[in-house]
């Protein structure tokens, strides 16, 4: 069968608290495909039913993503079309779908994404730690000596380091974060974005620590670890960067200045950026 015949897969992101996020199309597409997959129906109802989404829904989960999504397929194939959501967010993101994705696509569907949260992203645009180059990580492992390990592979990495992590393993997770990464390691906790009781909090490992266990509110709720990448690893020294940066800026703008110092020397276009800046205020 063509992907003119078969129906199509949507992928839709959902809000991560306030469901005035949720988008005009997103709610359209809903309302107008054949069956709603959700990762918890019994979650998903209340956003169904908050904006009158009346469209059938079956589950899909870890534990049945497989047989879902064989079943779903043959439905798409017969010309129906398809949603995916997830609780919270954008579906795959530490979430179920891959499967059903690949499956689709093996199949010929077509497969369209239809854009909205994403709490990674989210607490990272409102961190204050660089942005230009980053990793998720996904979750962290439940048990301590495979968290250390895990941590101590990322250790010397530049990128900023985004984490999902429950908040019962919180606290247990700074301390081995100070541990491994040190006590200065710049580092943000983006807890309960979007919700009433949101917080986003930019501290050394250490300071982040000390206010998480003085506060057990900042231990609840939905959380997001992001630390700093290592700057004691880079491809050029702050000297050479200044040098080039000095030559650059004589003839163009600070910004691109940084950009393209940062693309001969391989290093981080918002660190040249703030050097730039220091260089110009002192000319």
């Amino acid at each position: 069968m063509s992907e003119s015949q078969a129906g199509q897969l949507f992928i839709v992101a959902t809000p991560i608290g306030n469901l005035n996020d949720f988008s005009a199309r997103a709610i359209e597409v809903l309302k107008s495909v054949d069956v709603i997959a959700a990762e918890d129906t019994r979650h998903s109802k209340y956003l169904l039913q908050h904006y009158a989404i009346q469209t059938p829904s079956i589950s899909l989960h870890e534990h049945n993503e497989q047989q879902r999504s064989d079943a779903l397929c043959q439905r798409l194939l017969g010309g129906e079309s398809v949603a995916l959501i997830s609780d919270a967010g954008t579906p795959l993101i530490s979430d179920p779908g891959y499967r059903l994705v690949t499956t689709v696509r093996e199949a010929g569907i077509r497969v369209t994404p239809i854009p909205g949260c994403c709490a990674l992203i989210t607490a990272l645009s409102a961190s204050g730690l660089a942005s230009d180059r980053f990793s998720f990580e996904g979750f962290l492992p439940a048990k301590s000596s495979a968290r250390k390990q895990f941590m101590e592979s990322l250790k010397s990495d530049t990128r900023t380091l985004i984490f999902y992590e429950s908040p019962r393993r919180l606290v247990s997770a700074l301390e081995e974060a100070v541990l491994i990464f040190g006590e200065q390691r710049r580092a943000c906790l983006a807890r309960e974005l979007t919700k009433l009781h949101e917080t986003i909090e930019t501290r050394s490992l250490i300071e982040l620590l000390a206010w998480v266990k003085a506060d057990d509110n900042q231990q609840r709720g939905e959380c997001v670890l992001l630390i700093e990448g290592s700057q004691s690893e880079t491809t050029a020294d702050e000297q050479e960067i200044s040098r080039l940066l000095q030559i650059l800026l004589t003839e163009l703008p600070v910004k691109k200045a940084a950009a393209m110092v940062a693309n001969i020397t391989g290093g981080s276009k918002n660190e040249a950026y703030q050097l730039a800046l220091k260089l110009q205020q002192k000319t």
